[in-house]
């Protein structure tokens, strides 16, 4: 229990901030995005709990302190604040200034860029979903009558990149915001995804190149990490403006979520819970589809965040029920 030291002192000394900065409304609010945060990033951890199993044990404890300053600061503050220059052609310093002295104007931004950032998230956590059903290699089910014909459709070389591509095609057509904009958000998250898994699995393929496969997978985990959190800083916009209370609330999430990962692998807890890992995939699928869906449809964050909520906890409750058949 150790691992999870550092994120609590760390919780403390930042809601201590938190309220000195605004009081108790501000502490409120850091500890509410933070609970959030955690409550729905719980899938995330476990599909970096699976990717974190194959690296050097020096990369998972970077993965826990080099990888929090990049999912802290980088992901949740230095990303979002890149994406309002990019979408307002204004210079990184211009819209960092704007997001401390204007943050509603930075919101307003924020959410302008909302539809590239649907794209590129939604499109790369479909890849991280559908690449895992249709492995062919993949010897458990849990939704038994759905994951095995995926399996047989794995059987079609790149499969899933052409599900993907025709998937932000379509939708480039219907959605509100410019064809372009939303065309090269996906193309770009497709790239990424593909360079990135092509890069980890080539190195692994060498026992002499182990640690720099685990170098790969720390890269592979923060740019899933940034996937899976875009949605949830545009998210948070709609809880409250100030960005020191949102990078605090976050902040705190991130820090826990990683902590919670280092403990499953440790704990081997995905081996003796064998639906679990399915029900996390299960719930990327879910998410990356209220991502692209977001980009015709309104998809309320209440429903984006039970979605993975619900497959996690009745993947446990498969996963202990068959725990205990196995006894039997």
């Amino acid at each position: 229990m150790h691992i999870f030291i550092g994120p609590i002192v760390g919780s403390i000394v930042a809601l201590i901030g938190a309220y000195l900065w605004g009081g108790f409304a501000a502490l409120w609010l850091a500890a509410l995005l933070s609970v959030l945060e955690v409550t729905l990033s719980f899938d995330n951890a476990v599909v970096n709990a699976k990717v974190l199993a194959n690296m050097e044990e020096k990369w998972r404890r970077r993965f826990l302190t080099w990888g929090i300053l990049v999912a802290v600061f980088g992901t949740r503050l230095v990303l979002p604040v890149l994406i309002v220059a990019i979408a307002a052609w204004v210079s990184p310093w211009a819209a960092t200034l704007l997001a401390f002295n204007d943050p509603v104007a930075y919101g307003e931004l924020l959410k302008h860029a909302s539809p590239a950032i649907l794209a590129f998230g939604g499109v790369f956590l479909l890849m991280v979903s559908l690449q895992y059903f249709f492995d062919t290699a993949k010897e458990v089910d849990w939704i038994a009558s759905v994951e095995r014909h995926m399996k047989r459709w794995g059987r079609i070389e790149a499969i899933e990149i052409a599900l993907a591509l025709m998937a932000i095609l379509a939708l480039s057509y219907v959605a509100h915001a410019p064809q372009g904009l939303v065309l090269a958000a996906g193309v770009v998250g497709i790239v990424l995804f593909i360079a990135i898994q092509g890069l980890a699995n080539s190195l692994g393929q060498h026992r002499g190149d182990i640690a720099r496969s685990s170098a790969a997978l720390f890269v592979y985990l923060n740019v899933l990490d940034a996937a899976f959190s875009l949605d949830g800083v545009v998210g948070a916009f709609a809880i409250t403006t100030q960005i020191i209370i949102i990078f605090i609330g976050l902040g705190i999430g991130a820090y826990f979520v990683r902590a919670i990962t280092l403990y499953l692998v440790r704990k081997r807890t995905l081996e003796h819970l064998p639906y679990l890992e399915h029900g996390a995939h299960w719930a990327i699928l879910g998410l990356s589809l209220s991502m692209l869906v977001g980009l015709v449809y309104h998809v309320p964050e209440i429903i984006t965040g039970l979605i993975g909520l619900v497959f996690v906890l009745f993947a446990y409750v498969s996963s202990r029920r068959e725990m205990v058949r196995a006894k039997i």
